[in-house]
């Protein structure tokens, strides 16, 4: 089994802005907005008055988060890449609808590279804030840190080669990477329908999302810049033949009692463990679905 940590959601370069953690502890994580020259779709934030499908968190639309957080240089209306698309309830949904991720271009060809496929388990992290609502407006908390937080997770079914197959169904038409002529290597990963691992049981589906923080979601040390990490102890690649994916420069992990901090990339989306040589993996994970709520 692989382990692939993914870097989705607003960021300092596209959004501007981090995804929000309600006063109750709530996350939900900001989809880009669709870039400039590719295929506008039928989704955006929130699309009153207009024929595009409107995403829903909870009761109530992204589109006021989204303008509220970004001080409306980012529209309500603006049209939305939703991907990783992991909530049923965020969209109507046609029967047989499964959570969905795609990816393509260089970090596409990087998760094949590495080997990525059936069974292996996508953790999606994004850049997070602490928000509070104002005179009914949406605004960061004065102070709260910025934080890589896990919000979400996909074990793959199968992989999807999108530009040489007739695999798709109609419950996938409208996820951004199913557009025409999205990217030129391009793939849809589908989840299965319920989570395994290896040596354990727990009842949970295959793609979700993690509805509330919890301290074990969060990567960024205490104190630190949030590429700073604070991973556990065995994630340390000293001594072994494989590490985390763009992290195999040992002067970037530094061995504590009890965990490993790590410096992370600045760059990069897909950072892939091969866990063969890493056997506590399954056990961390089956600990952070414990977090799972509702």
């Amino acid at each position: 089994m692989k382990l692939i940590l993914s870097r989705k959601g607003f960021d300092a370069a596209t959004g501007g802005v981090a995804s929000p953690i309600f006063d109750d502890g709530r996350l939900c994580s900001l989809p880009i907005p669709e870039k400039t020259g590719h295929p506008q779709g039928f989704l955006s934030y929130d699309a009153e008055g207009t024929l595009r499908a409107r995403i829903w968190f909870e009761e109530r639309s992204l589109g006021i988060l989204v303008q509220d957080l970004t001080g409306g240089k980012i529209p309500a209306t603006a049209a939305v890449h939703l991907d990783p698309d992991l909530k049923a309830d965020s969209l109507p949904r046609l029967e047989g609808w499964k959570p969905l991720f795609g990816q393509g271009g260089a970090a596409e060809r990087h998760l094949q590279k590495q080997g990525v496929g059936a069974g292996d388990i996508f953790l999606f992290f994004g850049w997070f804030r602490q928000v509070e609502q104002v005179n009914g407006q949406y605004r960061y908390c004065k102070g709260s840190p910025d934080l890589h937080v896990i919000f979400g997770w996909l074990q793959v079914e199968r992989r999807i080669e999108l530009n040489c197959t007739g695999e798709l169904h109609r419950w996938m038409d409208y996820h951004p990477h199913c557009q025409r002529n999205y990217h030129a290597f391009n793939s849809l990963y589908v989840a299965t329908d319920q989570l395994c691992l290896p040596n354990i049981s727990r009842c949970c589906p295959g793609g979700g999302v993690f509805n509330d923080f919890a301290p074990a979601l969060c990567l960024t040390a205490s104190g630190q810049s949030k590429g700073q990490w604070q991973l556990p102890a065995w994630f340390a690649p000293h001594g072994k033949n494989t590490c985390l994916s763009y992290h195999g420069d040992l002067k970037r992990w530094t061995s504590q009692p009890d965990a490993v901090h790590l410096r992370t990339v600045g760059r990069g989306q897909e950072f892939v463990l091969d866990t063969q040589e890493y056997p506590e993996a399954p056990f961390w994970l089956d600990r952070l679905f414990s977090n799972l709520q509702g």
